[in-house]
């Protein structure tokens, strides 16, 4: 246990940052498994509309310093390709 004032703060700011990433984390899974559950259905509008609302939450991510870039461009460019391919007609 803390003995130090200051190292009590730390313990509550960190509980509170911890509360506050898991939260940006479930948000952006969130709208990852929408984007899934679109590319699952095959409905390419659908997955398409939830593409363009997942790409902020993943760059919001980064920003808040929940995701590494690398892992959110990886992310949304495998994401952009699925999508693409389900809207591209079959040959």
């Amino acid at each position: 246990m803390a003995n130090t004032s200051s190292a009590r703060k730390r313990i509550r700011q960190t509980q509170r940052r911890t509360a506050v990433n898991a939260a940006r984390k479930s948000r952006i899974r969130t709208f990852l498994r929408k984007v899934e559950s679109a590319l699952a259905s095959g409905d390419a509008a659908a997955a398409q509309e939830a593409f363009r609302a997942a790409q902020p939450e993943i760059q919001r991510g980064v920003t808040k310093g929940v995701l590494h870039k690398n892992t959110a461009s990886r992310k949304v460019s495998r994401l952009a390709g699925r999508v693409k391919a389900l809207s591209a007609p079959a040959v």
